[in-house]
């Protein structure tokens, strides 16, 4: 079955939909599985959602402009600045003051009648705040890519099938017009069948070097800003956004950004995980000798890479080869700094996020863009909002498939760390070399 194909989506049943929080703590998690949900009695139809958002500022500011015409009752920020400017946000998009909270942990332990939850914060915190409200029967949006790690994807995906919410990821360009125009025009065989797609990307997130310890700056709660990574002092280059430069907190450009390019990619040929990995990049050693003559572990993410996934053939389609370049790296045949290229039996075609060209190899050939098959979006946000309210269909980066895009993305990092090639078993979660990386430790007290 296609992981997101619009015609397979049935809307979700108010049942469905409707979960509420039942029980609380740890006692909950180990119950959820075997008591049935609570049921709203038809409050969101006829009110606004009441949701909470946690990391309010970057992506976080524009998660809660997606979600304003809801009742955000609660905000969650452990940096008092985006926390008071989340608030202002609030108010001048017409809500009352939210509450504020500065640990998520404790906003769901105080509030246990929300209709939702949107997570904008650094990838090392998503699993742990997307788990906690899975586990009470929450809808959930998270921003891309889902998790840090693969085994927290696969956490995930399990998570939500158990729980039966609404569930987006934050890929909104899946809500495009021209997105769809391209699956449209590949399921059609435009170009014949595809066998290779080279993907570009010349934004960058590299070269993580940890500065000099400094004193927490006032109104950040350090600590929870960490939250399940290891503890260690405050230094500039992380806060608010240069984690993703470091492998404990994100996982550099391809972890950034692949989410939104590959994601078209997986939509138009069905793709699911990998099942090789290649990768090319600066080397990669595991310690590097420090200021003191000692060693210490290597932090900072790639300057560059070139990944290759090899997916193989399946009864609908051929095999696959889908590369990635990233630092500024493509090669001749990719004609832009950012851009897909399909490449298939009869011709290619060169996409971006709102634009589209088809080369057919025959020059006297004509093309036809197909008629329209695939509805136009609502809008990232709204497909949520509306399958929570049993309006619409389920979204169509729901974690089903958010958290296989997602895992497809990680094992470029985990093919780059583990020498640069790998075998990948999707059904048993293992892989050819590096499995320690697949699922990492945690710090107690994040897991509930």
């Amino acid at each position: 079955m296609a992981w997101n194909t619009l015609a397979t989506i049935e809307p979700m049943s108010k049942l469905q939909i409707s979960r509420r929080r039942v029980l609380r703590g740890a006692a909950a998690a180990g119950a959820l599985a075997a008591t049935a949900p609570a049921v709203r009695a038809g409050r969101v139809q006829d009110s606004k959602l009441k949701l909470a958002a946690v990391g309010t500022a970057n992506r976080g500011a524009a998660n809660i402009a997606g979600v304003l015409g809801e009742d955000l009752a609660c905000l969650c920020d452990v940096d008092a600045r985006h926390l008071a400017r989340g608030v202002e946000q609030v108010k001048a998009g017409g809500g009352p003051d939210p509450a504020t909270f500065v640990d998520w942990r404790e906003m769901l332990a105080a509030v246990d009648d929300l209709d939702g939850v949107v997570i904008s914060t650094p990838d090392h915190t998503h699993a742990a705040i997307a788990r906690a409200a899975l586990r009470r029967g929450l809808p959930v949006y998270c921003e891309k890519p889902l998790t840090r790690t693969i085994g927290e994807a696969r956490q995930l995906r399990t998570l939500a099938a158990e729980a039966g919410v609404p569930t987006q990821m934050g890929t909104q360009i899946h809500a495009r017009s021209n997105y769809r125009r391209v699956v449209e025009a590949i399921r059609a065989g435009l170009i014949g069948e595809v066998h290779t797609v080279k993907v570009a990307c010349s934004k960058s997130w590299s070269l993580g070097r940890r500065a000099a310890t400094k004193p927490v700056p006032e109104g950040l709660a350090w600590d929870l800003w960490l939250g399940p990574a290891a503890g260690r002092e405050y230094h500039d280059g992380l806060h608010p956004a240069g984690w993703r430069r470091f492998w404990d907190y994100g996982n550099g450009t391809v972890g950034d950004m692949a989410c939104h390019w590959v994601d078209l990619v997986h939509w138009a040929l069905d793709l699911g995980v990998p099942r090789t990995v290649e990768v090319e990049g600066p080397p990669y050693t595991p310690e590097v000798a420090d200021a003191d003559g000692g060693s210490a572990k290597v932090e900072g993410t790639p300057a560059w890479m070139h990944v290759r996934w090899g997916h193989a053939a399946t009864p609908q389609r051929r095999a696959v080869d889908v590369h990635w370049y990233d630092g500024g790296r493509r090669p001749e045949d990719v004609p832009l700094p950012d851009c897909h290229v399909f490449i298939g039996a009869r011709g290619r075609i060169v996409s971006t996020y709102d634009t589209m060209s088809v080369e057919l190899d025959d020059p006297a050939a004509e093309w036809v863009q197909p008629e329209p098959s695939i509805a136009e979006s609502p809008g990232h946000h709204v497909e949520w909002l509306s399958a929570i309210k049993g309006e619409g269909p389920a979204p169509l980066c729901e974690f089903a498939y958010g958290t296989r895009l997602t895992e497809t993305v990680l094992l470029a990092c985990l093919a780059y760390r583990s020498g640069g090639e790998i075998t990948w078993d999707f059904d048993e979660g293992v892989a050819s070399a590096g499995q320690e990386l697949v699922a990492q430790p945690e710090r107690e007290g994040w897991d509930v």
